[in-house]
């Protein structure tokens, strides 16, 4: 039997790599001797290229289709060995399959915590994980640097050393961003395009093309996390707050007008002047709670401060019904044209009923001293 498959191969020959192994990316063909006959068939299928090595020298190369191994098609291979014979069974090469399909979903992540620094919480650890797919580019540079005399070499004894690359590339990246520890879930587009970029190089000189490279996720400390949520829940305490003052405000001025609406003659002339200055007043306070910032970003363990006090609500007595209520603001605004002055009667909550003006502290300060009457004329 060892006899007829001897008189077989110098018969006939076929080189091919069928690849029935996974996660191999480079294969060398075997044959009895390594004996390449004239006339053989070199099949090369979509995904691979094929390379012939006398010696340790890589010679010709070829890429997917199927060739009649002349002469002719070997012109670096018959220089070598100076063929006189033209190309006859004795003499002697090796080919080399590479796979160059792309290689995906290849898994990086960090082992241990890399350190980053950051504007709000200094100096913290953080993980990350992801994937990313290569092929196979410059097969000589594979073939010299890697495979060497081997007859097979695997995806997973490169990988190990892009995943050190990784880890190395992506924890420089973030130190070029400098984006801030709460921006980082927002920016993994950005952040993978930055790794891809630095790594590129570095897979070019490994004989590879890097074609994608993503950021799955990026974890942050516990007690960052705690802090950012304790951040969260005072935000939404303060724009409760906020939001209810608002809309108590809101409703004394909704009241104003509805009671300005049902007095008539003096008191609805006094209304009248009352509810511009009152007016206008809120909405000077809704200007400036417009203009506040709708969020602050929160000082590492310090909560804001509480919203400031409501301003005092004034009703005031005008023939015997009772008008308001009004802001300070408003009754100052009010003095001038003889509507309100130093003997009319006001209350406001806490008090335990009406009063004049002049005696309440927080309105005895309008009215100001009264002068002197001038001097006779001599």
């Amino acid at each position: 039997m060892g006899i007829m498959n001897f008189i077989k191969n110098q018969l006939i020959d076929i080189v091919e790599w069928p690849e029935e192994t996974p996660g191999v990316l480079v294969h060398r063909f075997e044959r009895a001797g390594n004996e390449i006959k004239r006339g053989a068939k070199l099949v090369v299928r979509p995904g691979q290229s094929a390379v012939f090595v006398n010696e340790g020298q890589i010679a010709d190369k070829f890429e997917p289709g199927t060739y009649s191994l002349e002469t002719k098609n070997l012109p670096i291979l018959t220089t070598i060995l100076s063929l006189p014979y033209g190309f006859n069974s004795w003499h002697k090469a090796e080919v080399y399959f590479i796979k160059r399909t792309e290689q995906l979903d290849r898994k990086w992540g960090t082992s241990q915590p890399i350190v980053m620094r950051d504007a709000d919480f200094g100096r913290i650890r953080i993980r990350a994980f992801g994937n990313y797919s290569y092929r196979v580019g410059m097969t000589d540079n594979m073939l010299q640097r890697f495979v060497g005399a081997k007859s097979e070499f695997k995806a997973e004894e490169l990988e190990k050393q892009i995943q050190l690359k990784a880890i190395s590339e992506f924890s420089d990246s973030l130190g070029e961003l400098q984006i801030p520890a709460l921006d980082l879930v927002a920016k993994y587009n950005e952040i993978g395009e930055r790794v891809m970029q630095n790594l590129q190089p570095v897979m070019n000189n490994m004989g590879l093309e890097l074609m994608t490279f993503t950021v799955g996720n990026i974890s942050l400390p516990d007690e960052v996390n705690a802090a950012i949520d304790r951040a969260g829940a005072i935000n939404s305490i303060g724009e409760v707050q906020d939001n209810q003052m608002r809309k108590y405000q809101q409703a004394q001025a909704a009241d104003a007008m509805r009671d300005m609406a049902q007095n008539q003659g003096t008191g609805g002339t006094m209304m009248g002047m009352m509810m511009g200055g009152n007016l206008g007043a809120f909405a000077g306070q809704q200007f400036q709670q417009s203009q506040q910032p709708q969020y602050q970003q929160p000082q590492q363990q310090m909560a804001p401060p509480p919203p400031p006090p409501a301003a005092p609500m004034f009703y005031v007595a005008v023939n015997g019904q009772q008008q308001g209520p009004f802001t300070i603001q408003a009754l100052q605004g009010m003095i001038a044209s003889g509507g309100f002055g130093p003997n009319s009667l006001v209350w406001t909550a806490g008090m335990s009923g009406w009063q004049a003006a002049n005696t309440v502290a927080a309105l005895s300060g309008l009215f100001g001293a009264v002068p002197p009457p001038p001097p006779p004329i001599k």
